[in-house]
Order: structure tokens, then sequence, then C-alpha cells
């Protein structure tokens, strides 16, 4: 502490900060990548080991043998939702009922603010069904949730099949100290996001939904299944909620724990985990992992049912399995005793899970990183836009001779009237969080003008709108009479730009660690750099690569790299205008943050800097 408060003493290490700024902020950016790679040795990083007491130390004995019954049940759904056009809700009621079951219903209506990419509708109307077993050796205070998403089509129907073959076979046990319910849920997340809210009372999303008649405890964890076909050669675990959200890492303990006993091979991102972590297909093989994982968290996407659970506070994780080619082949019967299993371990819980990591990464399902590894790679990206701080503070404060000193510099312009500074800075930070402002609110407000005067679709209105906002705000900013410009404006430009920068990426990574990390690695090298006497048609070019836009677009190429399903341009194109009206509709629906957290401060900054880059 002394070395900071003696000026006398702090100002020779001042001296070698700003005399090698350039240089220390290439190293500790360099530094930051490759310490988050190497998280992904895994004789670096810690293995997965069961943290909860009441999931460690209790002996279960699986006995679902129904798992051909099941199926039969499932195909039997399916022939009734293709009767019905829809949810078969009288025949779900009558099949719960006959199980013991005290069965519910709950109708919800959603009007979209324009299509789903995916299914092509605005006005959703749709019906829950859940049934109830009531715990027999409790006071009924706590509750387990299985859900099971039930769309249009014939997907998932052996998942409900499993639902209605476990309700029955777990009726019949005796040993329940939490209630259990089943759920089907009509239309994905909108009828998740439905009966949560009924459940909890919230309406934060404007959704109408009738209330629930029957209720169960406090909702303790929930498993969401999803089955593609009858036969299955491997289960994939899906952890990644909304705005990042994980749940409790005893929660993938203990799934994976079950898998090895009943010998069905689990998955973690669809990838299958190696043993030769030493050799060099190993370690990119977690690798690839590991970034998957951080670019599906950095969406702030619900990737399942499971999802919209964790805003709740609730540990849940959705379970799929996967019909492929390999050769081992798993039943129905398997998948039961494993849900089973995972079900009677968390019956014995007191408490929530609340022992384990709730903030974490995994190059694979035996291995995690914990916050206290992958935060100091963060660290190491995010202390290089402060050095610059710091570089053009000591530029500003110090007097014209001892500018030579600083690296990056080629000449004092003369010093300029407070006022003249001050309104050459906040015109283009009030004219770029102003197009901020219209990017979060214009696309949707719009769409109707768009739809009436060009040949769009809404969805199509929404996202153009949406790209034509974004490229006109690369105008709007620097656009200004040459009187308003000042010779050290673009400094203190900089110097407000820099530390803003680091306080969104700061609070950014509290909130969703990949998301800052992923902004982290683009925004930070053109912060650093950026200045009005570089060139400017190829620093504008880079500036554009590196923008938010950039980002999205490489994430979306790499991640199809990462799944081993590249994609061209043109189909590239097509998943980055799906990927923005999705983060524009998750929002709407679900209260997603990324899509705000990009137009309103992320976007506003990234124009400050090109704003410095042209600068006359």
């Amino acid at each position: 502490m002394g070395l900071l408060l003696d000026p006398n003493r702090r100002r020779p290490l001042t001296q070698v900060l700003v005399r090698r700024n350039a240089l220390i902020s290439v190293i500790c950016y360099m530094a930051g990548v490759v310490w988050f790679m190497g998280l992904a040795f895994e004789p670096f990083i810690p293995h997965t080991k069961m943290t909860e007491t009441a999931l460690h130390h209790t002996v279960v004995q699986e006995g679902f043998t129904a798992g051909e019954m099941a199926m039969a049940t499932g195909r039997e759904f399916a022939a009734n939702k293709k009767k019905a056009h829809g949810m078969p809700v009288d025949w779900l009621v009558k099949t719960m009922e006959s199980r013991g079951l005290e069965a519910f219903t709950q109708s919800f209506n959603r009007t979209l603010p324009f299509p789903d990419d995916n299914k092509e509708r605005v006005i959703v109307n749709g019906t829950n069904v859940y049934g109830i077993l009531r715990a027999p050796r409790a006071h009924r205070a706590e509750a387990l949730v299985l859900s099971v998403p039930s769309s249009p089509g014939n997907s998932n129907n052996q998942a409900v099949g499993l639902l209605l073959g476990l309700a029955q076979y777990l009726r019949s046990q005796i040993y329940w100290a939490k209630d259990i319910i089943f759920l089907v849920n009509d239309h994905d997340l909108i009828g998740m996001q439905a009966w949560l809210e009924g459940y909890h009372h919230p309406n934060a999303t404007g959704m109408g939904w009738s209330p629930l008649l029957g209720r169960g405890g406090s909702i303790q964890a929930a498993l969401s299944l999803e089955l593609s076909s009858d036969v299955i050669t491997s289960l994939d675990l899906v952890l990644e909620g909304l705005n990042g959200q994980l749940p409790n890492l005893d929660l993938v303990n203990l799934f994976s724990a079950f898998c090895q006993k009943i010998m069905v091979p689990c998955t973690i991102q669809g990838k299958r985990q190696r043993k030769d972590w030493d050799t060099v297909s190993g370690y990119s093989h977690a690798v690839q992992t590991m970034l998957l994982m951080v670019l599906k968290q950095a969406s702030g996407r619900p990737w399942g049912n499971h999802g919209l659970f964790l805003r709740y506070h609730i540990d849940a994780a959705s379970i799929k399995g996967i019909n492929s080619f390999h050769q081992y082949k798993a039943d129905a019967t398997k998948v039961g005793r494993l849900m089973e299993g995972m079900y009677r371990k968390l019956n014995n819980l007191s408490a929530r899970l609340h022992q384990s990591c709730f903030f974490y990464l995994m190059p694979s399902l035996s291995h995690f990183v914990s916050i206290a590894y992958y935060m100091p790679a963060f660290g190491l990206l995010a202390v290089v836009p402060l050095l610059r701080a710091l570089d053009l503070w000591v530029q500003l404060v110090s007097p014209p001779s001892t500018a030579d000193n600083v690296c990056s510099v080629t000449a004092i312009e003369p010093t300029s009237s407070p006022s003249g500074i001050l309104l050459s800075v906040l015109t283009p930070i009030t004219i770029s969080h102003l197009t901020g402002v219209a990017l979060y609110t214009l696309p949707i407000r719009s769409q109707a003008v768009a739809v009436r005067h060009f040949p769009l679709s809404e969805t199509e209105a929404v996202v153009l709108t949406a790209i034509v906002i974004y490229t006109a705000g690369l105008a709007l900013p620097h656009k200004l009479p040459s009187g308003q410009r000042t010779g050290q404006g673009w400094r203190v430009l900089k110097l407000v730009a820099v530390v803003y920068l680091t306080l969104l990426l700061g609070c950014a990574a509290f909130v969703n660690f990949s998301l800052g990390f992923v902004l982290a690695l683009t925004l930070v090298p053109l912060a650093a750099f950026v200045t009005p006497h570089v060139p400017k048609f190829p620093s504008a070019f880079i500036m554009v690569v590196l923008s938010p836009a950039g980002t999205l677009l490489f994430s979306v190429f790499f991640s199809r790299e990462l799944q081993e399903m590249p994609v061209g341009f043109l189909g590239g194109w097509r998943l980055l205008l799906s990927a923005i009206s999705q983060g524009i509709l998750d929002n709407s629906l679900y209260g997603s943050l990324v899509y705000p957290l990009v137009a309103l401060t992320i976007y506003p900054c990234w124009l400050l800097f090109w704003n410095i880059l042209f600068w006359r």
C-alpha cells in the first residue's frame, strides 16, 4: 500500500507502466488467452466429485422394468395427438388419473411480437397437463418435477410415454418424502414459462394463463426429458439456462454417476468423454467441448425446459436421448431406471443443492473448471483497457514535455478550452446511446410500417430494421461540424470509453462469464490500440470484423465447426439472421438480457471507438 499511496514511490511505477504500455497490454492479452485455453488440459483442473451428503451416502436399487409398455403408451399418445391435431388433453388427464395421480390442466395464451422463425406462429394457445404424486411419508412441503415438452408433430412422443410409465411405477412405491409433479407442457418453452409463472404467481412477461388448481410443495429440483426414438445410443446432458445460469454441479455429478452405474453412454455438448487427455487429439476434444459450452452460455438462451427453472433458483437440467449410428444401443427401460435412481437420490435431500459449484465450465463430464480458475483469464483481458486508461490519463495531466516518453503518441495538439472538450465528448456519447436505444426499441415497433411498404414478412422486417439501424450508426456519430472537434478531445473520449468498456465487461462477466469473455476477446484489442492516427481503411475493416455483429457472425460459424456441422457463407448468413431474431424474441418472451445488453451498452460503447478512429 505504501507504494501506491506515496507519490514519490508511485511515480517510477507509473512511468514504467506508461513507457511499456503497449508491450504489457499485448502480454496481458496473450496470457489471458493462453490461460483460458490451458483450462481444458485435464491435469490442471479438478475432478468432479459428489459433495452433497444426502446424494453421496444413499444406496439405490432401481426396479423399473416397464420400458416396452412405456413405448407403447408413447405410440398411443402420438395417435391421440394426431387425432386431436395438438395436445390430447382429455386423454392425458384420464391416463394420469388411471395411474393414481391428481391430474390438472392449465390453459395459456401468448401473442408473440413477431412470428417465431422456426414455427411461424404469432398467437400461441395451448394447454399444459400435469399430475401430482403426493408424498405418502412427509408433510408435502417440497416437490420434484419431471417435465416433457410436447410440440406439434412426432417429436418427443417416446418421452411422454416414459413419463407416464414412470408415474405408474413410482406411484407403487412408499418411500417418497417429496411430491413428484409430472408435467407435459405444450408449445415447448412458452408452455413451460406459463406453468412456472402460474406456480410461483409472478407475471413478468405479460403472458395470459389460468391459475393452477393443484399445487405441490416448494420445488427443490427438476429434470426435463427428451427422447428422439425408441432406441438411444447415448444420453446428452444440457445445462445452459436463461442468461447463462447453470444448475448446481452436484446435479451433473448425479447424472454422471447413474450413467456409469447403469452403463449408458453419456455426453455433454454432444461429445463423448475421451481418456487420451495426454494426446493432442484428446486435448483438442476437451477444448472443443469447453468452447461449445462457452458459446451456448454466452447466447443467454434457455436450451431446454430446465433453462426457465433456473431463474426461480431451482436446480434443473435437460436429458436428451440421442439415436446415432453408434454400436451401443439402450432401451427405454435403462433410461427409466436412470430417472428413477436420480429421483430417489433427490428425494433424500434435506435442503436445496448448495454444497457444490454454481459457476463452472466443463471440458468433460469428469472434470470441471471453477470460477477460481477461469476468472483470472478474464482479469488479464480486462486489465488491458485499464492500462490504456492510465496511459491516457498521464497524457492529459502531464505537461507537453513529458509526452515524448509516452508510447503511441506522435504529437501533442494545442490545449483546448474545457467547454470545447466537454462538448466534443458529450456529443458522440449522446448520439451513440440514442442509436442504441433505437436499435433496441424500433425493430419491433416499426415492423408494421416496414411490412406495409416493403415485400417482407414480419420476422424479416424486424431483423432487417435492426441491421439498418446498426449500419446507420456507423455514419451518425462522427459526422459532426469540425468546430466541435478539439485536439485533446479524442483522448478524453477514449479515456471515458475504455473505463466504460471495462465496467461493462466486468458486469457482463459476473452475470454471464462466457458472454463477458467472448466480448472481451474481440473488443479489448480495438479498445486498446484505436486512435485517430492509425490507417483509416484497414483499421475500419478490423473494427467492423471485431464489432458485436462480427462477433456474432464468427460465433455462428465457429459453433457449427465445433459441432462438426460446417456451413457455407449463405447458410451462415441465414443462421446469423435467425440468431438476431431469436435474441429479440427471447428478450420479449423470457426476459433474456443479451440483446438489451448489446443494443443499449455494448454497441454504443463500440461506436465511441469508431468515432475515435474517424476523429478529425
